[in-house]
């Protein structure tokens, strides 16, 4: 008998339920994991309270974790019992103690990168390669503006990009999260509460504005992000912490200055086994050489059993950086 955690029905963190469950053998071309460590996502909040819709209830919650394997299904011969691993883009359910996870989803886990660290940056970490390296290339000496930069995905964004070479602005909600920011590599820092987004933009630009605007905020900053970008600029809109972008008129693209507009995910840029080993390798070198560094604080580290306590603290805005889950 293992542990997992479910819910029932879609809400606030107390619909999170900590039950014993009997795991299945892997399917064809699956393979069974012991989770050592669970990566907590923000994305995790939307399956639960329903933004994004699960196939079925009682579900499983969570898409990222690292471990070893413990059991192969039939077909899957470049993985063996025993490989340390890390996954991002499982089926709903990784927060749990045992979880099957199809083989192509799989990426072996450098000896020198420890459970912990695989699972507070792996999925964070390829968002931020599929977005800086794929989404739009950023270049050296390229300024660009990246919403929420001193959360999980953010914090990563800010030593990626001074490790490109690259100007990068972040905003940030308080004086403490831009300190974390800027000590992580930001050019510069926008604290939200206190000044306006896009005429500090311009002023940090010369007037120029940006090429492309990075945004896992949603609802609440999506007219200002517009607003920082210059003639035939690209919108990423990746994430809705604030709520989704909803009522859209396509006109106002053309009256900002014939933008572009993508809602882009992992899952359109990562499609198999070839090109995570390719997202991953440029991961784990950043990590191994020290460009990127992760840290977990202690506060952030929840048992598995008080995954609703986890939940709680992401939402209230109270966390820096990475949170995990430990079985």
């Amino acid at each position: 008998m293992a542990k997992r955690i479910q819910f029932s029905a879609n809400g606030g963190p107390e619909v999170l339920q900590y039950v014993d469950f009997t795991p299945e053998d892997p399917a064809v071309d699956q393979v069974q994991v012991a989770n050592k460590a669970i990566g907590i996502n923000y994305i995790d909040t939307y399956v639960r309270s329903g933004l994004y819709p699960t196939p079925a209830k009682p579900s499983g919650l969570g898409t990222e974790a690292a471990g070893v394997i413990v059991k192969l299904g039939s077909g899957v011969t470049d993985l063996k019992v025993g490989d340390r691993v890390v996954y991002a883009q499982s089926a709903l359910g990784a927060y749990s103690d045992i979880h099957n996870v199809p083989a192509k989803n799989i990426a072996l886990l450098p000896n020198a990168i420890s459970f912990e660290l695989a699972a507070a940056s792996f999925l964070k970490g390829l968002t931020v390669y599929y977005l800086l390296r794929q989404t739009y290339e950023i270049k050296p000496n390229e300024i660009f503006l990246f919403h929420a930069a001193a959360g999980g995905v953010g914090l990563i964004a800010c030593q990626w990009a001074k490790a490109l070479g690259a100007k990068m602005i972040g905003t940030v909600g308080s004086a403490e999260k831009a300190a974390l920011a800027k000590n992580a590599g930001a050019w510069e820092i926008i604290n939200y509460q206190e000044e306006n987004v896009p005429e500090r933009v311009a002023a940090l630009t010369g007037g120029k504005k940006v090429s492309v605007v990075y945004d896992s905020v949603g609802k609440d900053t999506w007219e200002a992000s517009l607003d920082c970008l210059h003639r035939r600029g690209l919108m990423v809109s990746f994430g809705n912490s604030s709520g989704p972008v909803s009522g859209v008129n396509l006109a106002i693209l053309n009256q900002k200055g014939s933008l572009y507009v993508t809602r882009p995910s992992l899952n359109g840029y990562v499609t198999n086994r070839e090109e995570l080993t390719l997202a991953s390798n440029e991961l784990f070198s950043m990590i191994a050489s020290g460009a990127i560094k992760i840290k977990v604080a202690e506060k952030q580290t929840f048992p598995l059993a008080e995954a609703r306590r986890a939940h709680q603290a992401l939402e209230s805005r109270a966390t820096n950086g990475s949170s995990l889950l430990i079985p």
